[in-house]
């Protein structure tokens, strides 16, 4: 392809509306444009590059026994009902009607679609097991679209279903995803690693993210060092907390005491009182599905409300107005505790487990309790894990510190169970002629994330520095002069001819523009390898070769112009192997 026939419009500075560098990239290379928040409009080199990592993964979803299919984006809000996500996952859903005013849902995802297929089709277990996937657009109602196209209103994703007659043939369907995941991420020049996650409004009994390290990711990973251990903060564990929960009996009885004015942990570790946050008790009290419930933790502890769902069996739930809490204890937040509380159910963290001569509220406005005895002195009905690990904490696995880094996730793999199976009706008739639900499992991968990880991941001051397996182009060729019948261009053609007849993808830029502009421009748009082609070189009988993408470092290398092609054929397996490498590392 010549520059001059496409359309790759550049730009010198990065937008306004672009924070992160990937973004700006996006924007500055000339991949896409945005039409409004979270819609983006791909252009030639972006679709290029967008194109090679469907591929890519569509090949590696083939290679694991996956079968491809094309679901409807418009799906009818009945099964969403019979699933039972039509209200657990409203705040994303997209609703439209058509003339007739009946309710549609552009999908977010496709578990319903693919399970109500299944209970139409598959009746025997000769049939299984089966795992169809899909690459297709999907659309969420982000409450904040941001970052390009990390957290988009409409994206493209791969999407995966498997469905099995046991557990043990679904976890063979599952760990086939799993290292699928790896080999695609790999083979897109991404360093990426799973963590266990939390399942979510997609519900099931396990999963697992793929998240590729970036200082501007959206997720949190615990991890440690060893490699013992990775998990989404969400879902992370620890031995506990550094400081260990006061234990020791007072043996008196919890004595209330004056606290005019002091309604926050701090506060109370403040003079005159004096007490360490970890001696607290915070008390937050939340309306899950309409009731009333209480959540103890140790005062410098954060409650995860992604364990909280999962403890409580629902994400429908919020944070009780101060006037509900008034109304419910007799008190306003800061002053609260579960002492005496048995209308209500309460929730209390295990860290608290065993905790003695703890300091809480007393449920009276300007008044505290010591000497609290947990397990004497307040009636709890659920003891879980529901705080937010900290760094330096001790891994369960391995006894060392735990780490925190920020990540994307790109893929996310689930274990789903008969969740979704039973409610819509996808079972098997085994032998026996007995019925039995699927056991189901869902994968996916957001494909134009996955574009935009890359980006976040391989670039420099000057801009993208493509992996080889997803370039736009894998060469771009430059001459200083492009008059036609110039010797540069002439050069320059018969370069293009013969790499593009040996199947090389490659650009010509053939604009007249000035060679700071050009060299600009090629690091802006990280095609792995540039060849130079100037009359200085020519000279000599020489052109240039210029390595940008990878992990290898940019070199130049002076080739005789015959001897061109070999040189750039042994560049190009040279990047591709060390791109290959440092993915797998």
């Amino acid at each position: 392809m010549r520059w001059t026939q496409t359309f790759i419009p550049t730009l010198k500075e990065s937008p306004a509306e672009a924070e992160i560098p990937s973004h700006k990239l996006l924007l500055r290379a000339g991949l896409a444009r945005k039409l409004a928040g979270g819609l983006y409009t791909f252009l030639p080199l972006g679709l290029r590059a967008l194109r090679k990592v469907e591929q890519i993964v569509r090949e590696e979803m083939d290679r694991a026994g996956a079968l491809e299919v094309l679901m409807p984006a418009l799906q009818p809000p009945d099964i969403w009902k019979q699933s039972g996500r039509y209200e657990t996952a409203r705040e994303v859903l997209y609703k439209v009607k058509d003339r007739a005013e009946k309710e549609w849902l552009l999908g977010p995802t496709h578990e319903e679609v693919i399970t109500t297929l299944a209970a139409a089709e598959i009746q025997s277990h000769r049939q299984l097991p089966k795992n169809f996937y899909q690459i297709q657009v999907k659309f969420r109602d982000e409450i904040r679209p941001r970052f390009g196209l990390m957290r988009a209103r409409e994206f493209i994703m791969k999407d995966a279903y498997s469905f099995d007659v046991s557990d043990e043939a679904a976890q063979l369907s599952y760990q086939k995803m799993y290292q699928a995941y790896a080999r695609i991420f790999a083979r897109c020049g991404l360093q990426s690693y799973p963590v266990e996650a939390d399942t979510g409004v997609i519900g099931g009994k396990f999963s697992h993210e793929f998240m590729v390290p970036a200082e501007t990711g959206e997720n949190e990973v615990v991890y440690c060092e060893t490699g013992a251990y990775a998990a989404n903060i969400e879902k992370a564990t620890s031995r506990g907390p550094l400081t260990p929960t006061p234990s020791a009996s007072t043996g008196a009885a919890p004595e209330k005491f004056a606290t005019p004015g002091v309604t926050t942990i701090e506060a109370l570790t403040q003079p005159p009182y004096h007490v360490a946050a970890e001696r607290q008790i915070k008390t937050l009290v939340y309306l899950v599905s309409s009731q009333i419930v209480l959540v103890l933790l140790r005062g410098d502890d954060q409650l995860n409300e992604a364990k909280f769902t999962g403890i409580v069996g629902t994400n429908e739930f919020r944070p009780a107005t101060p006037e509900e809490v008034f109304a419910a204890l007799g008190a306003h937040p800061g002053s609260l505790g579960g002492v005496g509380v048995t209308r209500f159910p309460i929730y209390a963290d295990l860290a608290l487990r065993g905790a003695r001569g703890m300091t809480t509220g007393a449920n009276e406005d300007g008044y505290h309790l010591r000497h609290v005895d947990l397990e004497r002195d307040i009636s709890v009905q659920h003891w879980a894990d529901l705080r937010t690990v900290k760094a330096g904490e001790l891994c369960t696995v391995s006894g060392q510190p735990l780490k925190i880094r920020r990540a994307i996730e790109v893929g996310h793999v689930f274990k789903l169970g008969t969740k979704y199976s039973e409610r819509l009706g996808a079972c098997y008739l085994d032998d026996a002629g007995q019925r039995h639900p699927c056991i189901m499992g869902c994968y996916g991968i957001g494909v134009t994330r996955t574009l935009q990880a890359v980006i976040e991941q391989c670039h420099d001051a000057d801009g993208i520095r493509w992996p080889m397996s997803v370039a736009p182009y894998q060469v771009l060729i430059t001459p200083l002069a492009v008059a036609p019948g110039s010797p540069a261009m002439q050069v320059a053609e018969k370069i293009y001819a013969d790499l593009a007849a040996r199947g090389v993808e490659v650009l010509l830029d053939d604009r007249d523009e000035r060679p700071g502009v050009k060299f600009k421009d090629a690091d802006l748009i990280g095609i792995p390898l540039r060849i130079g082609i100037g009359e200085r070189s020519l000279a000599k009988g020489e052109v240039e070769l210029k390595a940008r993408g990878g992990a290898v470092q940019p070199v130049k290398v002076e080739a005789a112009v015959e001897a061109a092609l070999a040189h750039i054929q042994a560049a190009l397996a040279a990047i591709q192997q060390a791109a290959e490498k440092a993915a797998t590392a």
